[in-house]
This record gives structure tokens, sequence and C-alpha cells, in this order.
């Protein structure tokens, strides 16, 4: 056993008991500090039916950390001057353009749609195999979805959507499919040869099969936003890409980004707690256990994902599963924990505080402000669908959807101005078929509540991810 195999074996020996308790098929594992790769390792199965094992090199679907992939692709371009950061996206989408339905399209900047924050809303989109239902061309989505909700700068909206426009920008820009443009422009000239958008042709041997909760394999799939959500990578190739953003290239690689737009990207745009904000890509945390860190997870249907970099020390963690289960963030907690002791022993203090329970679940006590009728509607690509509400000084909060029959607004909440709420409903449109969990975010503004409303569904027998479609929601007092 080597000495890195010695030092990490209590990593291992975890990720093997996590897999048994949740049934998440594997977990591949990469370490760096100090400008060097000191441990790589992988537990369980990529594939369970063909009895493939996982290693460091197996390529597994990132989600989400696909998105500082696609700001790092935007950030090359922006250092060719062939994209300014802080010009409105719709300088670059072409003939489809952004709606503004509160504040200026001109205003949802590419850096705003890169931090989430140019006033979009909640949107995923998931296409499946073997399903009729076929990904639309970009300009469709656009029309239907890209949709400013609330003004560009005010908030904090994580939207898969963004990622998709920066993708179209990206290829409209370049002249690239965003496959092809990643491949050239980022994946080999980080030496990263097993990383692609989807799983890229003749690496297919190489990618760890989707598993459900209870195991069931998933079949393939993809989105309207893959600038989002859709490359693979191997737990190897992902701490290479971490260890340019730590300004720490191996030898191989060629540094594409200058020091200067390493840096912008992990300085925060807009806030998303008290130490916390996002960057171009990447969340920053000023106090993950008193230490500064750049990471960005990744979940949805078979995959969760973690990468975290601690640039003042020079360690990049990478954690990969192809499960549903977040056993990963534990296992990269004790790596940071076995690398730092001020880390572990702050880490240990957290462990051990009281967790906190759930709120008060007391009657809803609406604000005076609140209270009475409102008129207005949905707007959605097939049209405006009316929508009233009854707010009463009870708590209750009786919603009427277009031809609905009247039902009550459950769980409603009103903080620092937003109502939340959520209803069974059907918004009409042959895309949010059968997405009849209607979930409201409205802003009191100016008089009115203004915001959106997103139609989801749980998952099914099937347990398959399914879509989350945002609208905007405009009403006044009747």
């Amino acid at each position: 056993m080597t000495d890195s195999a010695t030092r990490f074996a209590p990593i291992r020996s975890l990720a093997e008991g996590l897999l048994l308790e949740s049934g998440v098929a594997s977990m591949a594992l990469a370490v760096a500090q100090g400008g060097e790769i000191v441990w790589e390792d992988a537990v369980g199965w990529a594939d369970r039916e063909r009895r493939i094992p996982a290693t460091p090199h197996t390529m597994y679907s990132l989600a989400s950390i696909s998105k500082p992939i696609t700001a790092t692709a935007l950030m090359t371009l922006a250092e060719q001057g062939k994209v300014d950061l802080d010009a409105p996206i719709d300088d670059y989408l072409g003939d489809a353009r952004v709606t503004a339905h509160v504040g200026e399209a001109r205003d949802a900047t590419l850096r705003r749609v890169a931090s989430h924050s140019a006033g979009l809303p909640t949107h995923c989109q998931f296409f499946y195999a073997d399903e009729p239902r076929q990904r639309p061309p970009m300009g469709e989505t656009i029309l239907r979805y890209a949709h400013l909700v609330y003004p560009p700068g005010d908030e904090y909206v994580y939207s898969n959507l963004g990622y998709g426009l920066l993708e179209h920008v990206i290829e409209r820009v370049s002249g690239l499919d965003l496959a092809d443009y990643l491949r050239r422009e980022v994946f080999l000239p980080l030496g990263m040869l097993r990383a692609s958008l989807d799983v890229g042709p003749g690496l297919e041997a190489y990618a760890a099969r989707r598993y459900t909760a209870s195991g069931l394999p998933l079949p393939a799939y993809t989105f309207d936003h893959p600038g989002a959500s859709a490359v693979y990578c191997s737990a190897h190739d992902l701490l290479r890409f971490g260890l340019f953003h730590l300004k720490a290239c191996l030898p191989d690689q060629r540094a594409i980004l200058s020091d200067a737009s390493i840096d912008a990207m992990q300085q925060p745009v807009i806030a998303t707690g008290e130490h916390s904000g996002y960057g171009l890509g990447w969340g920053i945390h000023t106090d993950d256990r008193g230490f500064c860190a750049v990471s960005h997870g990744g979940g949805m249907g078979g995959v969760r994902t973690h990468l975290r970099l601690l640039p003042a020390e020079g360690i990049a963690v990478v954690a990969l599963t192809n499960g549903e289960a977040s056993i990963h963030e534990r296992v990269v907690a004790e790596i940071l924990g076995l690398l730092l002791p001020e880390y572990a022993r702050r880490h240990a203090e957290r462990e051990a505080q009281p967790k906190e329970t759930p709120g008060d679940s007391s009657a809803f006590d609406p604000p005076e402000e609140l209270v009475g009728q409102w008129e207005g509607y949905v707007h959605t690509y097939a049209g405006d669908l009316p929508l009233a509400l009854d707010v009463r000084r009870d708590g209750n909060i009786h919603v009427r959807l277009g031809d609905d029959l009247e039902t009550l607004l459950n769980e409603p909440d009103y903080e620092e101005g937003v109502l939340h709420g959520r209803m069974m409903g059907d918004l009409g449109t042959e895309d949010a078929r059968g997405l009849g969990h209607l979930s409201f975010h409205l802003r009191m503004r100016a008089g009115r509540l203004e915001g959106s409303v997103t139609a989801s569904r749980p998952p099914g027998p099937d347990q398959r991810a399914r879509n989350a479609l945002s609208h905007w929601v405009r009403l006044e007092r009747a």
C-alpha cells in the first residue's frame, strides 16, 4: 500500500460503508494539495448490470458542476474580446430575445445571467431517450421561458435556463456547438481527456450509469439547458479542472485564462447568504469551517456530485456518485478534516451543535397589506390564465385559477414582502401537462403581487426527475 493509500484508507472505508448504507452504486474521489494530485480512488460499480467497477477515470454525469465549466468557456470568449460580460445577453441571442415583465431586458447582462441574478426564474426540463418528447430548438425555449420575473440585479434565483442561454451565446459567438467548443478550448488544453458534453463519441465505455434512489437504472436523458447540466467527466479530470482554477496547472496543462479572469470568476456578484455569494459559475463561501471555499455541487436523477476548492490552502476535492443519496458531502468534509486539523475541529464542533427544529407551524397570520382580494393572471406561451386570490384574516387564502374550482393555497408564508404557497392546478399548456404541483413566489411591489408560479411534479413510480417550468404572475387589488 502506498503512503497516500495508507493516509486516505479511513476515507475509503467511510465511502465503502456509506455505499452499503445508502444503496448508491459507486463513488469516485480525487484530492489535490500543493499543486499535486495526492490521492485518487473509487469504490462500487460504474455499471451494476455489466459489473463494471468504478475508477477515478470513470466518467460521471456532473449535473450542475457543468456551470463553472460553461462559465469558464464564456470567460475565454470574454478574454478574446468577443463578448462583454456587462453587455445585455440579448446582444448575443439573435432573433430570440429575453422578455422583461419587470425591470429592463438590457439589464440582464451576461455577468448577471452567469451569477443567477438576472431575474430569470427556476427552470428545468428533462427529455428521456425512451419517451416521445424531444428537446425543442433553443429559440422556442427562449420564447416560452426566458422571461424576467424579478428585476435584474435584485435577488439571487438559481436558474438552469440562464446557463442554457449562455450555451446559446457561446455557440452563436464561436460558431461551434458547445460540445466542440468545450473540447477544443477547455478540455484538451487542460488535459481532460475523459470529459465531454453528454457522453462524447468513443467515450461510451467509460461512462457511469445513473441510478434512482432505489437502484433502478435510468435511461439517458437530456435537457433544454445542457450548458447548465450536461457535462460528463471523470474525477481525475475534474480535479485537473480544479487545479487550473487554483492557478496550479500541472506540467501538461495550458492555462486558458489569465489569473485576473480566474479571480473575477471567484468574486461574488450577488449575495446568497450571510457568508456566501455566487460569482461566475462558482459558489463562494467565506466561512466554510473558518476557511474560504469556492465550490459547486450537482444533483439530479441518478447524480450527486461536488467540487470544492480552498484557494488559500491550495486544496481541491472531488466526489462523484451515480446515485441519489447525498453521502458525498460527508466524505468531502472528512477529506478536508484529514488535510486540515483546524477544519476537522470546527466541523466536529458544528456537528455537535443541536440540530435546528422545524419552524413554528401555527396558523398563517397575514399582514394587513396582504389581506383582501387580488386579481390578475398567469402568463403562459399559450396565453394568459386568469388568477384570483382571496386572502382572509383567518389565514386562509382561496385561489381560483382559470376555470378550475376554487381551492386553498397550502403552506402560505409571507416573509420580507414575499408570499409563498402551494396548490394543485393546471396551467393548460402542453409543456406543463401533468405538472400539477404549483408553487408561488410573489413579491409585494408598488401595491402589486408579482413574481412566478412554477409547475412541477414529484417523481412517480418510475422515479424519474420531472420538469419545473416557471411562469410570470401579476396580481392587483380587486
